[in-house]
């Protein structure tokens, strides 16, 4: 039902690879995130969260710098380890504080040199302009769907993301106390697709439509990756999971299992994907005049701005 439109939509919708270390750990955690391109001149949107920790990458990343420079200058006598214990209070250091974050792009664009960002003030919505890059590796661009209300519930629609980070192309530098890219290994990581039936709305406190509420969850890592018909025609942006309690709790329930008597507790939730509407993303777009495309399908597209 979807192959097609994966495939059309899989053109321009690309990972965000992205690896972590904590203090005092060399373990390295790679995650992912997912931007779509809704032009061909390097503009591309992914969700509010996904970019807030885009910009903030290069403030954790200075702040391990400054510490470690400041731990270079301790004389090595008998106050240092307390000194060091000053330093981490300092910079707020603990076994479960990220110190370090890499991020890559990886197939979007040749080397640039900046990124311009802007986060929606009240929506899970942000823009990304890549500037002054040499090549595009994405070819075409999202087609927005002309009117938002198009869908109804009972709809079918498909979100695809990377939510399963399987890249192993980052390496632990002992000698720098450093993670970085290691461009000898495998840095591909797999697109995903999930589809689901269109549930319901989504509004604020003031009625106004914000969001679509989709049967199955949106899967970690699919964060601001596109929602989509069997067109290619694109209806929001998916965003978070939410999950509504069933009530059909089980406590200290009896039940045999393999022959034996066991106790079984167990609360089940539906996990619903929440995605960001196709009208709010338009606005966006509009109030910072990005060019975008919208249409019925996207061999009818209408160019915007």
């Amino acid at each position: 039902m979807f192959a097609n439109a994966i495939d059309l939509v899989g053109n321009f919708t690309r990972p965000v690879k992205i690896i972590t270390r904590n203090y005092k750990d060399t373990t390295i955690m790679p995650g992912a995130a997912t931007i779509f391109f809704v032009n061909d001149d390097g503009c591309a949107i992914t969700c509010k969260h996904v970019a807030e920790e885009l910009i903030c990458a290069d403030s954790i990343n200075q702040n391990y710098i400054n510490f470690k420079n400041e731990c270079a200058q301790l004389p090595n006598d008998n106050k240092r380890r307390s000194a060091i214990k000053k330093l981490e209070q300092k910079y707020n250091l603990s076994s479960s504080h990220v110190v370090q974050m890499k991020v890559q792009f990886p197939d979007c664009v040749g080397a640039f040199s900046g990124i311009d960002i802007q986060l929606h003030p009240n929506y899970d919505l942000a823009i990304l302009k890549f500037k002054g890059h040499s090549n595009r590796y994405y070819t075409g661009h999202a087609v927005f769907a002309k009117n938002g209300n198009d869908i109804r519930p009972g709809d079918f629609l498909c979100r695809l993301g990377y939510p399963f980070p399987e890249f192993e192309d980052f390496i632990f530098d002992s000698v720098n106390d450093d993670i970085d890219w290691d461009a000898s290994k495998v840095y591909a990581t797999p697109r995903f697709p999930i589809d689901g039936m269109f549930t319901r709305h989504l509004a604020d406190d003031t009625g106004k439509i914000y969001g679509v509420e989709m049967s199955t969850p949106g899967l970690r890592g699919q964060s601001g990756g596109p929602l989509f018909t069997s067109d290619g025609v694109i209806y929001g942006i998916q965003s978070m999971t939410n999950h509504l309690h069933l009530g059909f709790d089980m406590v200290k329930e009896k039940m045999t299992i393999g022959g034996r008597q066991t106790t079984i507790n167990n609360q089940p939730f539906l996990h619903v994907g929440q995605c960001v509407h196709v009208d709010i993303i338009k606005e966006f777009l509009d109030t910072h005049k990005i060019t975008y495309y919208i249409g019925t399908d996207p061999s009818n597209e209408i160019k915007v701005n």
